[in-house]
C-alpha cells in the first residue's frame, strides 16, 4: 500500500470470500467416424438432432460412430465429438485434380480465406467437408449481367428465391465502383444431402464482389468472407477464377468496375471422397482430448474400438487424471457368439493388459433401432455406460454408484448381444468387467460399478474413483488462487478454512464418512518452505457402494423369545 504525502483516507480489500468451485462432471468426449462434418477439430454437440445435422445421418459404415454418441446423448447434453478422416478423404471440388484434404473451417481459414498468395487447386468453390457427399453439390452464382427471371439450375426455377436482381450496391455506388453485387444458390443435385434431387439447400443474395464489401449494417458482405460464414455445405475461393470476366473481383471497392458474367455460371463439384480412419488414425485421433489444459472432459467414450485404441483411451484418462475411459469388448466377441462370450470376454480383458482405477468396462452390445435407414443396429454400450454417469449426477452426485435399479437402467435397448446369467456374471466380475443384464419387467440395468483396477482398493468402485476425480479437480482449481502467495499461517489457515467447508458440505451429502486437512508447519516445513512448495495433506475416508445384501430368515418354535435367539445365526 503507497503511503499518503499530507493526512487524508484511503481504503484497502482483502478478499477472503474464495470458495470451492463446482466442476464438470458430465461432459462426454467422442471420437468417430461420420461422412460429413468438420473433422480434426473439437466440436461441441448437445443433442442428437445437433449431432445429424453437423455430422449428417449414419449409414452402414458409420452407424457405430453414430449411435454410440447418439445413446450417451439421451442421458445428458454435453459431448464434445471429433470427427476423425483418412489420409486419402478428398474434398469435392470443380478440379477433380485436387489432391489436399480441407479437414475444418480453421484449416481453410489459414490456408486460402486469409492467405491469398496460397495455391488454388479447387477452382473457385469446393465442398466445405470431405466426403462423397458432396459430389451432390451444384453452385450458380449470377451479377448484374447474368441475372435472368427465368435462371434455372437443372430445369429447377431458382430466380424466385431472390428479392430482384443483383446490380450496384449502395456503398458501391458512394465509392466508385459499379455491377459489384452476386446472387449464390447451393444445390443438392443427386439427393444424397436432402433426400430429394435438385433441392435448393442455400441461398445468399447481395453478395459483394469487393474484398472490403459491407452491407447496410456495416457486416463483410464480401462473397468470400460471407459464405464461409454461414454456408453449411461450401467455401467460396478467390479468385473465382470464370476466366477473364472475374479478373477483378476480390479487389478493394473504390473506384473498381467489376467484371461481369454474360451467363449464369453453374459448377458441380467432384472428386470427393470417403475415406474412414484406419485403427492408428483414430487411435492418433483421441489426443484432441489429451491434454487436460485445454478441453475439459469427464467421460471417454470408446464406441466400437480395438484393443489398441481402448489401451491409447485408457492410456490418456490415467494420464489426465481428471476423466473416466469407458470400453466395451469387439462385437466379435459377443455378437452371435452363442456360448463363447464368458471366454471371449476373458481372452479380451486379458489382451488389454491394463489396469487402471480410470477405465470402466462393461460386457456387452445392445439391439436398436435406426430410424433413418429403417432398420436394428447392434450398438456397444460404453455410450449407455458413461450416460448412466450422466443421469447419476442429474438425480444425486459423482459419488452415488450408477449401478442398479435405482440409476443403472440403459435406454433405448430392444435386446442385449449376450444377456450374462448369475453365473457368468460371477465370472466376469472379478476381471473387472460390469455386467449388463435384463431382468424380466425391471428393463436393462448396469448390474456392476467396478473400475478396471485388478487389484482390492477403495479405488476399485466407479463411485470412489469420481468422488476423488471430483474432489481432487475442484480443490486444486481453488488452490491456484494460493499460487505465488506467501507460505505463512495466513495462507495455510486460509487453506483449511476454504477447504474444510466443502469437505464438510460433501459429507453431508454422504459422498464421505470422515475428512481431515493438515496445512501448517508439520507438512509445511522450513525446507518445503525454502524451495517454494505449499503442502496441504487431505484425509479422506470415502462411502462405500453395497454390493453384496445378505438376508437371514431364521423360523422359531412358537413359544420362544426372539431375545433368545437373535444373533445366534
Amino acid at each position: 500500500m503507497a503511503f499518503s504525502i499530507s493526512p487524508g483516507v484511503t481504503t484497502s480489500e482483502v478478499n477472503l470470500t474464495t470458495v470451492v468451485p463446482s466442476v464438470l462432471t458430465t461432459a462426454g468426449a467422442f471420437v468417430g467416424k461420420f461422412n460429413w462434418g468438420p473433422a480434426n477439430k473439437r466440436i461441441q454437440i448437445s443433442s442428437e438432432t445437433q449431432l445429424v445435422t453437423t455430422f449428417t445421418q449414419p449409414d452402414s459404415n458409420t452407424a457405430t460412430s453414430y449411435f454410440t454418441a447418439a445413446s450417451f446423448l439421451a442421458y445428458g447434453n454435453n459431448l464434445k465429438v471429433v470427427r476423425s478422416v483418412g489420409i486419402n478423404g478428398r474434398n469435392a471440388s470443380a478440379n477433380t485434380s485436387a489432391t489436399t484434404q480441407i479437414a475444418n473451417e480453421d484449416q481453410f481459414q489459414y490456408n486460402y480465406l486469409n492467405n491469398l498468395t496460397n495455391a488454388n487447386t479447387y477452382g473457385p468453390f469446393v465442398a466445405r467437408y470431405s466426403g462423397v457427399l458432396g459430389n451432390s453439390l451444384t453452385i450458380s452464382v449470377v451479377d448484374s449481367a447474368s441475372w435472368s427471371t427465368t435462371w434455372n439450375i437443372n430445369g429447377v426455377g431458382v430466380s424466385s428465391y431472390f428479392a430482384g436482381a443483383p446490380g450496384t450496391s449502395i456503398a458501391a455506388n458512394t465509392a466508385g465502383a459499379s455491377n459489384d453485387q452476386i446472387h449464390v444458390v447451393v444445390m443438392d443435385t443427386t439427393g444424397s444431402i436432402s433426400g430429394s434431387k435438385n433441392t435448393v439447400l442455400e441461398t445468399f443474395q447481395f453478395l459483394s464482389k469487393a474484398s472490403d464489401g459491407k452491407d447496410a449494417l456495416g457486416n463483410s458482405n464480401y462473397y468470400k468472407n460471407y459464405i464461409f460464414n454461414n454456408s453449411k455445405y461450401i467455401y467460396a475461393i478467390d479468385p473465382v477464377n470464370y476466366g477473364t470476366t472475374s479478373s477483378t473481383w476480390g479487389l478493394p471497392m473504390a473506384g473498381s468496375s467489376f467484371a461481369t458474367l454474360s451467363t449464369p455460371q453453374t459448377i458441380s463439384l467432384s472428386g470427393g471422397f470417403d475415406d474412414q480412419p484406419t485403427d492408428a488414425v483414430l487411435a492418433n485421433s483421441w489426443n484432441y482430448f489429451a491434454n487436460a489444459d485445454e478441453t475439459d472432459v469427464s467421460l471417454l467414450i470408446t464406441a466400437d474400438a480395438d484393443v489398441t485404441i481402448q489401451q491409447t483411451v485408457m492410456g490418456i484418462a490415467s494420464s489426465r487424471k481428471d476423466c473416466i475411459a469407458f470400453i466395451s469388448p469387439p462385437s466379435a466377441n459377443v455378437v452371435n457368439q452363442a456360448g463363447n462370450e464368458t471366454t471371449n470376454i476373458t481372452n479380451w480383458v486379458n489382451a488389454l493388459a491394463t489396469a487402471t482405477s480410470y477405465a470402466v468396462a462393461d460386457c456387452g452390445w445392445k439391439y436398436m433401432f435406426d430410424k433413418y435407414n429403417n432398420i436394428y443396429r447392434w450398438i456397444p454400450l460404453n455410450g449407455d455406460i458413461a450416460g448412466t454417469c450422466v443421469y447419476t449426477d442429474s438425480v444425486r452426485d459423482p459419488w452415488f454408484s450408477p449401478a442398479g435399479y435405482n440409476r443403472g437402467n440403459l435406454k433405448n435397448v430392444v435386446k442385449l448381444a449376450w444377456n450374462p446369467s448369475k453365473a457368468q456374471r460371477d465370472i466376469l466380475y472379478p476381471l473387472g468387467v460390469n455386467p449388463v443384464a435384463t431382468f424380466p419387467g425391471q428393463g436393462t440395468l448396469l448390474f456392476g460399478d467396478k473400475t478396471f483396477l485388478n487389484q482390492p482398493s477403495a479405488f476399485d468402485r466407479i463411485n470412489v474413483r469420481r468422488l476423488f476425480i471430483v474432489l481432487e479437480k475442484a480443490i486444486a482449481t481453488a488452490s491456484k488462487f494460493s499460487l505465488f502467495e506467501f507460505n505463512d499461517d495466513f495462507t495455510r489457515n486460509q487453506f483449511v478454512a476454504l477447504v474444510t467447508p466443502y469437505l464438510r458440505d460433501v459429507q453431508g451429502r454422504r459422498g464421505i464418512t470422515d475428512f481431515r486437512v493438515v496445512c501448517d508447519t508439520t507438512n509445511n516445513t522450513p525446507q518445503i518452505i525454502d524451495s517454494n512448495q505449499f503442502v496441504g495433506d487431505i484425509y479422506i475416508k470415502p462411502a462405500r457402494s453395497i454390493n453384496f445384501i445378505q438376508l437371514n430368515f431364521v423360523a422359531v418354535r412358537t413359544g420362544v423369545s426372539f431375545t433368545e435367539v437373535v444373533g445366534q445365526f
